[in-house]
């Protein structure tokens, strides 16, 4: 799914039943033979994705965290239904192979698709692209994060099979009441801190005209990139919210964590947009608006709304940890992360 840098040892408390769940896919997934080694991808941060190595195949499994999760957050079953359609319309998509909804398997749903390969670039550019000390490989970076936004909003939800896909009508206004309601619900003592934020996105809403398939958390670092050449995306990942709506809300989330270097990023920086040759913000919204005729101007509530999308993503992160729901160190520190891009969504509401 990703360079070998991100596979790891299973962690301790993420680790599954791998005799049962040899057994249960033996009979019924081609490949599955006999019991396969088992590692884990350590770059993300809620739903859990394993490497399963048999000797003639390898899957990669998703299932969602341990603990409680959001009411409609985490959905195996619709990422499936979506990748086991959208890699013939969008070949980065992996493809979905097997859907199994028996929680006594590994305690979860989960779903196996192929392995997808390629270099996944987080906070710093990797030593094959030049360490961030190449602009011409940076601004490549850059532009791959965009350019296959573009392409992938082109796609043609009916030509996908994925036509039925959500309800676009009233989209965005749902996509508001509902990461309020999620923030609500993780925010605990911090509860007081974005109602004036969320005050002023409900009072903003922009008329929605357009209407595609919406990823819903694009990112470089949901993202591979060919290792020989960085303009080029081999895999795009986590689908498990994607839908039909407004493609400007995937803009905004794209550019909520796209620092300009006047910002102080928060702890979620998944693209190094501060080095030599990287596209502004401003410059990524331009070629984004030449590529899609969307007016440029219409972007500035897409990117509040998407700074708000993330903190609230930071906090559900914390919470299962303060919670107690997951041992994961990483998520120790993400409480105030969240709300330092809450601070930054009101400086950008102005």
């Amino acid at each position: 799914m990703a360079s070998g840098e991100d596979l790891i040892d299973v962690r301790p408390d993420e680790r599954l039943d791998i005799m049962r769940l040899a057994d249960y896919l033996e009979a019924r997934v081609e490949g599955a033979e006999g019991t396969p080694t088992v590692r884990q991808f350590s770059g993300g941060h809620a739903n859990l994705t394993y490497l399963l190595t048999y000797p003639g195949a390898e899957y990669v499994l998703r299932r969602p965290p341990r603990g409680p999760v959001a009411p409609g957050a985490h959905d195996m079953e619709r990422e499936h239904g979506v990748l086991e359609k959208l890699w013939a319309a969008f070949p980065p998509a992996p493809r979905s192979l097997f859907y199994c909804a028996d929680d006594s398997v590994i305690g979860a749903p989960f779903f196996l698709m192929e392995r997808k390969s390629g270099v996944v670039v987080r906070k710093e550019v990797p030593a094959e692209f030049g360490q961030g000390e190449d602009p011409r490989q940076n601004r490549k970076l850059s532009e791959v994060v965009i350019d296959t936004m573009v392409a992938f909003h082109h796609v043609d939800p009916a030509a996908a099979g994925l036509a039925t896909l959500g309800r676009p009508e009233g989209f965005l206004e749902r996509q508001v009441e509902g990461w309020t309601r999620r923030w609500h619900a993780a925010a605990e003592e911090q509860g007081d801190d974005a109602e004036a934020l969320i005050a002023w996105l409900r009072s903003h809403l922009p008329r929605s005209n357009r209407v595609t398939l919406v990823h819903n958390d694009w990112r470089l670092d949901n993202m591979a990139v060919h290792p020989a050449d960085p303009g080029r995306c081999v895999a795009v990942y986590d689908w498990d919210m994607c839908t039909r709506g407004d493609p400007l809300a995937d803009l905004g989330t794209t550019l909520a964590v796209w620092y300009d270097r006047d910002e102080e990023p928060s702890e979620l920086n998944p693209m190094p947009t501060t080095t030599d040759g990287w596209m502004t913000r401003a410059d990524a919204i331009e070629r984004y608006a030449a590529a899609t005729d969307v007016d440029p101007s219409d972007v500035g509530y897409y990117v509040v709304f998407g700074s708000f999308k993330m903190a609230v993503i930071l906090q559900q992160i914390y919470i299962r940890w303060a919670r107690g729901q997951t041992r994961d160190e990483r998520f120790a520190t993400m409480g105030g992360a969240a709300r330092r891009l809450l601070r930054l969504a009101e400086q950008r509401a102005g």
